[in-house]
């Protein structure tokens, strides 16, 4: 009896971690939920790249020289002079 209940433990481990891993594997990594809003230096940024297009907002995630990270719309001119600076400067 001990042995089945021991099988049937594991057996239900195992559906439930499948599940887990499974589930995990569908989201999108990086999201902004909000964007900062003033304008800034176009000097202070090494790096971009755009969000993930299942993100409930579309936006580009500008990486500064320190690594940080920093949520803007790429709607906003500021936005697209910074990134194409990024792109002309990585060629």
């Amino acid at each position: 009896m001990k042995a089945v209940n021991i099988l049937l433990l594991c057996v239900l481990g195992a559906a439930l971690l499948s599940s887990v891993l499974c589930n995990s594997g569908n989201n999108p990594v990086d999201c902004c939920f909000n964007f900062f809003k003033n304008q800034m230096n176009k000097s202070l940024f090494s790096s971009y790249y755009k969000t993930d297009r299942r993100c409930s907002l579309s936006g580009i995630v500008l990486i500064t020289k320190k690594g940080r990270s920093i949520c803007v719309d790429g709607k906003q001119p500021w936005v697209k002079t910074i990134t194409d600076f990024l792109e002309k400067k990585s060629r």
